[in-house]
């Protein structure tokens, strides 16, 4: 059985720990938990950073804790907010809580016999009939606001030049987030928290709950926050998040993020968001280094990671429709792409209509009247005769030939290809 902290810290995943946190891991299995907040129905590649750690964890025989916060969902986290999060009703979070339990079960083992399963709480089970004039009379009263005003979560909100402040829900979200560790240390024996490193003010007022409460000994642990080698915001494009849902991101956007970044940035993930073996990435680091232009590390990265995340016969559709750009896919793979895949390999690419009732139609009339795939007949006419067009993957060498109903892919699209890179979608109408 590896040892976790070890693993971790070859992987570069450790930022903080608390004194005797490795010394205590040391000692044998423990119990440790991460928390999410259901804010959205799905997770994204920003939350897999904690979700890896945690998957880590249960590897080395220790067991895993999956908190959902129902409750804590409905104030919001001002760690690393710029401004207060709208507040989520219950309905609303109740769906979110369900989405994001279906998701994690991909990481982690709920399901089997092993004594170090995964478990997922919802804090709301014990907030939800937790009085006000209790917890803060319970719980509250052991915290003092120059400790809360301390942490750098507060510090950041208050110093900025802001009219809207700092709500006190917000403000007491620390009291709740310190409350759940301590109901888990009492509850399922949970001694170590495990984190982004912007959650280490929250952890530790966990920690420090649990001290003053029933003099006990807990751990905290965070990760360092995942940054581009060029500065920009990791998981993040044009499009916005990178998420772990597959109508949200498609398994070909997903695995194309991955295959898309830097040589130092894929150094770094490989070690975070795979669980490769150290003499594996090792080995791959330097079969890359020899030559980069192979992109090797990106495609183990992308791989990887997308069959963990969607399974293996996604990655291998967005493999293929990887090539679908670039390699030597055909008229069957182009075919075989769902229509979401589709538009998203030839997201960009011009666009023209035909009516479907003109079809059948003269591929040179289809080409260079009715759209302008080719700025006139002849030089069409040339590029067909001298090999360098397709429809759909298919060569076309017959200027006489012409576009039917069977070329129609989907009921609606018609692939136009000119030379190695042009690509023109014909959509039917």
């Amino acid at each position: 059985m590896k040892n976790f902290f070890d693993e971790l810290k070859w992987r570069g995943m450790i930022h903080d720990v608390t004194p005797g946190t490795e010394e205590e891991l040391g000692k044998g299995p423990m119990s440790a938990y991460v928390g999410i907040d259901p804010t959205g129905d799905s997770l994204h590649i920003g939350h897999l950073v904690s979700i890896m750690i945690l998957k880590h964890f249960q590897a080395c025989g220790n067991k895993p804790y999956a908190l959902v916060g129902g409750a804590t969902g409905m104030i919001g986290d001002p760690s690393m907010k710029s401004q207060e999060r709208n507040l989520l009703d219950e309905e609303t979070l109740e769906h979110n809580v369900k989405c994001i339990k279906e998701q994690l079960g991909r990481f982690l083992d709920f399901g089997s016999d092993a004594p170090n399963k995964a478990e997922l709480v919802n804090n709301y089970d014990w907030m939800k009939d937790y009085t006000f004039i209790n917890f803060t009379r319970d719980i509250g009263k052991l915290i003092t606001v120059n400790y809360m005003m301390s942490k750098d979560s507060v510090k950041k909100r208050l110093s900025r030049d802001s009219s809207e402040g700092m709500s006190f829900t917000e403000f007491t979200y620390q009291l709740l987030q310190g409350y759940d560790f301590l109901y888990l240390y009492q509850h399922h024996n949970v001694r170590l928290q495990l984190g982004g490193a912007d959650q280490w003010g929250n952890i530790t007022t966990g920690t420090e709950l649990i001290r003053r409460t029933c003099g006990g000994e807990a751990f905290a642990l965070t990760c360092p926050l995942i940054t581009k080698a060029d500065g920009g915001k990791f998981g993040k494009t044009e499009k916005g998040n990178i998420w772990l849902d597959p109508e949200r991101t498609s398994p070909y956007q997903f695995y194309q993020f991955w295959l898309n970044v830097s040589d130092e940035d894929a150094e770094k993930y490989i070690k975070i968001f795979t669980m490769l073996d150290r003499e594996v990435i090792e080995s791959a680091i330097a079969e890359h280094r020899e030559d980069p232009g192979q992109r090797r590390l990106q495609k183990l990265l992308a791989k990887e990671i997308t069959v963990m995340v969607h399974g293996e016969s996604e990655y291998e559709n967005a493999l293929k429709a990887s090539q679908m750009l670039f390699g030597k896919a055909t008229a069957d793979d182009l075919r075989s792409l769902d229509e979401k895949t589709f538009l998203a390999v030839f997201d960009g690419v011009p666009t023209f209509e035909i009516g479907k009732s003109k079809l059948p139609m003269n591929i040179l009339d289809a080409l260079a009247v009715e759209t302008s795939v080719f700025p006139s007949k002849g030089e069409a006419r040339k590029m067909i005769q001298g090999n360098g067009f397709s429809i759909n993957k298919e060569k076309r060498t017959d200027p006489n030939g012409s576009l039917s109903e069977a070329d129609i892919i989907d009921g609606k699209y018609i692939l136009a290809q000119k030379g190695k890179k042009d690509y023109y979608i014909i959509i039917v109408k």
